[in-house]
């Protein structure tokens, strides 16, 4: 994808920009994303995924995940091979994050690279939110390593 342009007022509801998921060498470019929501989302069984000379904003910035939702998940709550380089981020709340439920269940994120960002007015530049709640309550369960 290269040249998009997304526009959605701050703070319009469930309004991701691009959601990327079960998805491999998939290129972000040269882009304006703006919305209520994940400017970005990057989802389980995603790999290989560029984003680079994008503008972010308003929004939640780029995510990963949420992961570690449901049981018996583990080959699907997985990401590798995030690349995000030459981004803006301006008025967001965050920058770029991964998100995960307070539960037990495997989920499985590496290999991430975040170079060269641009942070201007964002609330949290970079965050691992790992228990991450949209809509409280979430019944999240805790437990001890």
């Amino acid at each position: 994808m290269h040249n998009i342009l997304v526009k959605a007022p701050g703070n319009s509801k469930n309004t991701d920009g691009i959601k990327i998921g079960a998805s491999t060498d998939v290129h972000v470019t040269n882009s304006v994303i703006g919305t209520g929501d994940d400017c970005i989302a990057i989802l389980g069984k995603s790999s290989d995924i560029h984003v680079s000379q994008v503008f972010c904003g308003p929004g939640h910035g780029i995510s990963i995940g949420s992961m570690g939702y449901y049981p018996n998940n583990e080959n699907n709550d997985v990401v590798t091979g995030v690349t995000v380089t030459d981004c803006t981020f301006r008025g967001t709340t965050d920058g770029v994050r991964i998100k995960t439920w307070a539960t037990p269940y495997a989920g499985l994120v590496q290999n991430l690279t975040f170079s060269n960002i641009h942070l201007d007015s964002v609330d949290n530049p970079i965050i691992i939110d790992q228990e991450y709640c949209p809509k409280p309550p979430c019944n999240q369960v805790k437990f001890a390593i």
